[in-house]
């Protein structure tokens, strides 16, 4: 398969093999969230966006797996070093009491936990010198709660509307996406929530999400110590994505960030970053709060990471063994490797850059296509949103773009993200916006 010439290519979809091997699968596994037919051959050609579906058709796909694979499939420089690898058994081991190396420390072709661990160090804010690895996003949250209740000893949590921060019972408490994400089980709490911003050029005068009003803010009223209705002093933690995931790709603007930042200064409440969507380089910034007037004292990563990472300074972590654990802590051989080489790969190509550019690329080509039922195009990076005005439009486009062999998701009530391998190329973004436009249309 040639990355210069391939385009997506149709003929059924999904065909009789995907169709055959979708019921072998879905007879077995517990319902869940399926949104495509599609199934990824993987003995067959794939590279960048394009990959080979089970009857043979080729597809562009934009899904980036939600930010898992944010070089896209194959990516030539990571696989030239994962395959000098001899694989090993076993790849996992119990990383809280075993340690694993392949060679010189000082030299090393192949990367493990503790390597993973100083790249997203390095790559993270100057205070920031621990990690705690584990086995995924919601883990990583998980563990991000965890140490900032045993650090500020409070019984109060703020998230913010639209929020989704993953499935385990601690998280789902956080979630304010979809009302069935949390039905009937049980939560951690007590839990408050107030307005996410969805403007991203707002100001405090211009605000319509409700998070400013008046000459205040429902942040500020909440803590406010004659007036408000929770004491700040025994708030544990104040979490958000920098930009939405789940709850619809919102943007919010520097104002909304800054009085965030002032209320966690203020009253010294911890500040989590849930960065598994949105961070590993997908905004153009490493890490999305980096483009934001805010300084998170947590940063939970996975995804890209291929691993979950929670990451802060020392202090905030416990001190007392056992407080944390994980059986596959930091005993992740091949996902870790994975996940530093990702990381290097995105620095040497200098994929930040080509977030932007490409970013900036698609929605000034999104401003220009014609495309039905649009109301709002928005994101950062190649962290890319397009909001319709319904959500049966919405789906249908989806469903359109797929015929034409364009992979893309949705999130929040209306809207589909796009979220294309790091290293897009400039013909690849013109590609998807012209077959979004058409299954647009034939939506229409």
């Amino acid at each position: 398969m040639d990355r210069e010439t391939t385009s997506p290519q149709v003929d059924e979809i999904p065909g009789p093999n995907a169709r055959e091997r979708v019921d072998f699968h879905r007879s077995l596994a517990a319902p869940s969230t399926y949104v495509y037919d599609f199934v990824w051959d993987v003995t067959e050609p794939a590279i960048g966006p394009f990959c080979t579906d089970a009857d043979g058709n080729v597809l562009m796909d934009f899904t980036g797996h939600v930010g898992a694979a944010p070089l896209g499939y194959n990516n030539p420089e990571l696989l030239e070093r994962m395959e000098a690898f001899d694989m090993i058994d076993p790849v996992k081991i119990a990383g809280q009491d075993f340690y694993s190396t392949a060679g010189d420390p000082d030299d090393v072709d192949f990367p493990g936990p503790p390597e993973l661990m100083q790249r997203l160090v390095d790559a993270s804010p100057e205070r920031f010198d621990t990690v705690f690895l584990s086995n995924s996003g919601a883990e990583a949250v998980e563990n991000g709660l965890k140490i900032s209740y045993d650090r500020a000893g409070g019984k109060y949590a703020i998230t913010f509307e639209g929020a989704f921060h993953g499935r385990t019972l601690g998280t789902l408490s956080l979630n304010r996406s979809k009302e069935i994400y949390r039905r009937e089980f049980p939560e951690i709490g007590p839990v408050h929530d107030v307005p996410f911003c969805r403007d991203e050029s707002c100001t405090a005068a211009t605000c319509e999400c409700g998070f400013f009003a008046g000459d205040t803010t429902k942040l500020r009223r909440m803590l406010n110590s004659e007036t408000g209705y929770v004491n700040a002093d025994e708030v544990a933690y104040l979490i958000l994505e920098p930009i939405q995931g789940e709850g619809g790709y919102h943007v919010p603007s520097d104002a909304f960030m800054q009085e965030v930042a002032n209320i966690c200064d203020r009253h010294d409440i911890l500040l989590i970053a849930d960065e598994i969507q949105s961070g590993m380089g997908r905004t153009g910034d490493f890490w999305a709060s980096d483009g934001f007037p805010i300084e998170p004292d947590v940063i939970c990563a996975a995804k890209g990471a291929r691993v979950g990472a929670t990451i802060a300074n020392e202090a905030i972590f416990p001190e007392e063994e056992s407080r944390l654990s994980s059986t596959w802590g930091a005993g992740d051989i091949v996902d870790s490797m994975q996940g530093a080489l990702t990381i290097d790969v995105i620095h040497e190509e200098n994929l930040l850059d080509n977030a932007v550019t490409r970013g900036e690329q698609a929605t000034a080509e999104l401003d220009d296509a014609t495309v039905p039922g649009v109301i709002d195009i928005r994101g950062r990076g190649l962290m890319l949103a397009v909001e319709f005005d319904t959500k049966e439009r919405r789906d249908d486009v989806q469903d359109e773009a797929m015929k034409r062999g364009l992979l893309t998701l949705g999130c929040g009530y209306k809207t589909l993200r796009l979220l294309p391998p790091l290293d897009v190329r400039e013909r690849e973004i013109t590609m998807a916006i012209e077959l979004l436009s058409d299954a647009a249309e034939a939506a229409a």
